[in-house]
């Protein structure tokens, strides 16, 4: 069984590799997308990103570090211990071969013998010789027992003080990197202050843009639903019959398969980052500009395909605006919906499953970024899809 030390060793070492792998992510994408990108808008907020990663990574390589720390000096008591304990087991066996020696012989221990008064005095002085021999031999396999533990304590702190010098030495390392980064933040907020209000007025057209595809987003949904309930039969649910799914056996089974899975559903894309999260926040440059996020945008490389997060139907293929295609997913009375697509993949009305391709993600026409929008809908509501998808 791990120990607690050893167990928060190897969870900061995963968390240490999920921040290394998001800093790599960050790069790469960066690179793959650099002659696209059209304003300094998107490297700051790339850098920022990465700049809380870095930091992150350096936070969690301390705790590392003080951990081994911790284990170094504990590990460097036991030692002293256990020198201190095969120092007293030597002096008490070299006492048992002095004595041993003077009385070897095997005329002696005949003696010894003979010299008995009766026959249990004479048995009893041969339990004595063999306790005494036992003892020696138990004596000799403790002195190379606490021997061979010095020698495995020694060769882990060995270890330990390596692996200690080699998180410092990267530490050293992101620490520099993270005061270039910064700098490089620096130089390109000077430009974005010179020029706020342009930038800032991006920022709004693009947010009301994603609003009216949210509203229109929502209008389709309350439709689905009304429509449903009307082919079902039940026109008057709990919330209106344009808000709640009544639905049938199978629809119901299908929906508390997918609420079964919260937290577990795959990826809608193989691989990617989150760049911007569910809900309101405040703008990551421009601080005094607020947006509001109904799903999660996620960059992933050119070409790369959308894909089903769980099994269902699909019910709706609208284009949008400036957001070329979006696809309706209908799991029960969840619904999932993928923007930002081109070249699909699947038609109205045909079942999908899990991980089944829906359609290319294209470039972001803001951005200049490969970006899918991913939003999920129990009924009319909207859901944070963080919480529904595996270690988003």
């Amino acid at each position: 069984m791990l120990s607690a030390q050893t167990e928060k060793q190897k969870q900061l070492e995963r968390e240490r590799q999920e921040l290394l792998n998001q800093i790599s992510q960050i790069n790469k994408l960066r690179q793959t997308n650099k002659r696209q990108e059209i304003n300094v808008l998107n490297q700051v907020e790339d850098l920022s990103q990465k700049i809380k990663a870095r930091e992150d990574l350096i936070r969690v390589t301390n705790k590392q570090a003080n951990l081994l720390t911790g284990e170094i000096n504990k590990n460097l008591e036991k030692i002293s211990a256990l020198r201190d304990e095969l120092e007293k087991l030597k002096q008490e066996y070299a006492a048992l071969v002095l004595k041993s020696y003077k009385s070897k012989s095997s005329q002696s221990r005949i003696m010894f013998l003979l010299s008995s008064k009766s026959f249990t005095q004479a048995y009893k002085r041969v339990q004595y010789l063999k306790q005494y021999n036992n003892y020696r031999k138990k004596q000799g396999e403790q002195i190379q027992e606490r021997a061979a533990l010095l020698q495995e304590t020694n060769r882990k702190l060995a270890a330990q003080k390596a692996e200690k010098e080699q998180l410092i030495a990267e530490n050293k390392k992101e620490q520099a990197q993270l005061q270039e980064e910064k700098k490089q933040q620096d130089g390109l907020m000077a430009t974005i202050k010179k020029k706020e209000s342009t930038y800032a007025g991006q920022i709004n057209s693009k947010q009301r843009a994603a609003d009216r595809i949210d509203k229109e987003i929502d209008r389709i949904i309350r439709e689905a639903i009304a429509a449903s309930n009307k082919k079902t039969g039940n026109t008057s649910t709990t919330k209106g019959s344009t808000t709640t799914f009544a639905l049938t056996p199978e629809a119901r089974a299908l929906a508390n398969d997918f609420a079964s899975n919260k937290g577990k559903l795959p990826w809608p894309v193989e691989s990617g980052r989150i760049y911007k999260k569910f809900g309101t926040s405040r703008h990551p440059t421009l601080s005094n500009i607020t947006t509001y996020n109904s799903g999660v945008e996620i960059e992933t490389e050119p070409g790369s395909l959308a894909r089903s997060a769980f099994k269902g139907t699909v019910f709706k293929i609208q284009s949008l605006p400036g957001a070329n295609f979006a696809v309706y997913v209908r799991h029960g009375n969840y619904i999932t919906v993928y923007q930002n697509l081109i070249n699909l993949q699947v038609s109205v009305d045909q079942q999908i499953a899990v991980k089944q391709a829906i359609g290319a993600v294209a470039k972001d026409t803001f951005t200049g970024k490969t970006i899918l929008k991913f939003v999920v809908y129990k009924d009319s509501e909207r859901q944070n899809p963080a919480e529904w998808i595996n270690s988003m």
